[in-house]
């Protein structure tokens, strides 16, 4: 029979614990207080009585509490209510708690162990001395669940424990080595001091951290927030959106017939791109150079570049770019050849040579 009420006390605990994780440490010193009714043993031969209990103790974790506790309880003889029977003690418990963050209520297990003292009176007829008296301690041990509010103020505890009481020498029950009873109870748990107050947050630093528009990590001259090419190096010409643009804007492609300065056809489009380039770029400013192949006269050549940057110049501003944007027109003639030849005929004919540039200027 004890046995079987050692095994329902711990499903008793293992059914009322959930997977739940322990809330917010208060480690204050407490008081408590319960009582309760003491389902006595059946083999002591005597009567169920109402028992109490006081104790202190503190969270010593998030999870975990440890209490010192007294006991008392004055059961009756089943033989003879008018001997006298008490029983007291004390124990240490550790209790497992489970409470949830924001739950007003949690459960946990129970494991103490301590001591009890008997005090038994007996009939001990037809000695003078009746009824005879024995007092004798022992050890006790218990293990149970319950089930306690938050502690705040005043928390509120339920509990059911199984306790073995290794009495062997009961004189009304001569033959019994220890006896098992059961413990129901309700009580307080009043905390001592103030409630604990969570931290209060730092306020946050202010940002240190400097601004990408204050910053030039490569040192083009564009800060990093409007920088689209962030890798361009130092003595390249930079446009406003960091990214390097051509030192020449080469119109590969405008060419002039053999001493013409006429626009061809096909270098109206190539124009055009140089346009949206110069649109793109609006803070560019370039010199528009017109050149020559090396056949003729230096003069001549020198008036036939003029007339033809003149032209590329005329287009420019007739589509949109401001002439306060162009350097020149400036021709220069057989001067600046981008490929070497013979200045007779017909080895000095060289297209590539016959060209027109837009030149960027740093300034």
């Amino acid at each position: 029979m004890k046995m079987r009420l050692l095994c329902g006390a711990l499903l008793v605990g293992l059914v009322v614990v959930p997977g739940v994780q322990a809330q917010q440490f208060d480690d204050r010193w407490y008081v408590a207080g319960s009582a309760g009714l003491n389902v006595q043993d059946s083999e002591r031969g005597t009567r169920n009585a109402p028992f109490f209990t006081l104790g202190a103790g503190r969270m010593v974790s998030p999870a975990w509490s440890v209490e010192g506790q007294f006991n008392y309880q004055n059961p009756n003889l089943d033989i003879n209510e008018d001997l006298y029977w008490s029983q007291y003690g004390v124990s240490l418990d550790l209790r497992r708690h489970f409470m949830a963050e924001g739950q007003g209520w949690g459960p946990y297990l129970l494991v103490g162990l301590g001591y009890q003292r008997a005090e038994e009176e007996f009939d001990a007829s037809p000695s003078p001395q009746s009824p005879g008296q024995r007092e004798d301690g022992n050890l006790a041990a218990k293990i149970g669940a319950g089930l306690q509010s938050d502690l705040g103020r005043l928390a509120v505890r339920a509990e059911v424990a199984y306790r073995a009481d290794f009495d062997d020498s009961s004189v009304n029950a001569p033959d019994s080595d220890w006896f098992g009873d059961m413990l129901a109870s309700v009580g307080v748990v009043i905390p001592l001091g103030p409630e604990p107050v969570a931290p209060v947050a730092p306020a946050p630093t202010p940002s240190t951290a400097p601004n990408c528009a204050d910053m030039d990590d490569d040192g083009d001259g564009v800060n990093n927030c409007d920088d689209k090419c962030p890798g361009s190096q130092a003595g390249q010409t930079i446009g406003p959106d960091g990214c390097p643009v051509p030192v020449s804007i080469d119109l590969r492609g405008v060419n002039f017939d053999f001493d013409k300065a006429t626009l061809r056809p096909d270098a109206v489009q190539i124009l055009s791109e140089a346009v949206q380039i110069l649109q793109r770029y609006p803070e560019l400013r370039v010199e528009v150079a017109g050149h020559t192949d090396l056949c003729g006269p230096d003069a001549y050549n020198q008036q036939l570049s003029q007339r033809r940057a003149q032209t590329v110049f005329d287009y420019l501003t007739s589509n949109g770019i401001d002439a306060s944007r162009l350097a020149g027109p400036v021709g220069y003639g057989e001067t600046r050849p981008l490929e070497q030849t013979p200045q007779e005929l017909p080895a000095c004919k060289n297209e590539r040579n016959r060209r027109t540039e837009l030149n960027v200027q740093n300034s």
